[in-house]
């Protein structure tokens, strides 16, 4: 009988391990979703400015730029609030 309790709280030790593990992830996500959307928002800006002030051939070349960067940083942000779900998924079987 002792044993089993054993492996129950080594099994309970393990789920709190994997639990703050988890905790630290999902701040870690939401941190890098801040700034991407952040950085996210000054592209668009910069984008929306360059395209106002008629842009010449080297600013065009910066819009596009600044639009590449915009299509990575959304791509980036929905890989991001994906990993989010799975997480709080994770988080959720774990109640």
């Amino acid at each position: 009988m002792e044993n089993a309790f054993d492996l129950l709280e080594e099994r309970v030790r393990r789920a709190a391990e994997a639990l703050r593990r988890l905790q630290a992830d999902n701040a870690e996500l939401k941190k890098q979703l801040v700034r991407a959307q952040g950085a996210l928002q000054q592209s668009e800006r910069a984008l929306e400015e360059a395209q106002k002030a008629k842009a010449s051939p080297e600013d065009a070349n910066k819009a596009e730029g600044r639009n590449r960067e915009l299509v990575t940083l959304r791509r980036e942000r929905e890989e991001l609030r994906g990993r989010l779900a799975r997480l709080v998924e994770v988080l959720d079987g774990l109640e």
